[in-house]
């Protein structure tokens, strides 16, 4: 089976917040992740986000940026994807992400990256730990546990904002 591509992409907010949304229906559900989905054929990384982004939160967004990319095997789905990781800026003044895929994600967020990064920790703990059935904290989707192993020194507002 070959490999998918994915894009991910980080919804800052002006305090440097990310949108992340509870999924539903597919392969991690119950997990939280950013928005995203497959890249269409002869799509740009910049159009695959605004379109995933604009389906997922009703969110129109601006200042569309690579961040990164990101090998996700995921064994047990029996699913490989390269990620690539995006970064913007919702366009208009306090935008709030709404869910318009009801079947696909049950709840959205704006979540700080410091938060992250703890429920990361907490969730690698658990699961070395044997005690992911207690873990009551927010489970991150699979491509997050990649992200904080394959780049652990990426910090994606510091990255986005190099790029301004």
């Amino acid at each position: 089976m070959e490999p998918k591509i994915g894009v991910g992409v980080f919804v800052f907010d002006k305090t440097g917040k990310i949108v992340l949304g509870k999924r539903k229906g597919s392969h991690g559900s119950g997990t939280w992740a950013l928005p995203g989905g497959h890249l269409e054929f002869g799509e740009s990384f910049e159009a695959c986000a605004a379109r995933e982004v604009l389906e997922e939160t009703g969110l129109t967004i601006a200042n569309i940026r690579f961040l990164t990319t990101i090998n996700d095997v995921m064994e047990e789905e029996g699913k490989h994807y390269v990620t690539i990781l995006m970064g913007c800026t919702p366009a208009g003044e306090d935008p709030m992400p709404k869910i318009m895929e009801p079947e696909k994600c049950s709840a959205w967020e704006w979540v700080s990256w410091e938060d992250i990064k703890k429920y990361y920790e907490a969730q690698v703990a658990a699961n070395r730990d044997g005690k992911m059935a207690e873990f009551e904290v927010k489970r991150l989707f699979s491509p997050f546990l990649d992200l904080f192993e394959q780049r652990p020194r990426f910090h994606p507002v510091a990255s986005y904002s190099m790029l301004e």
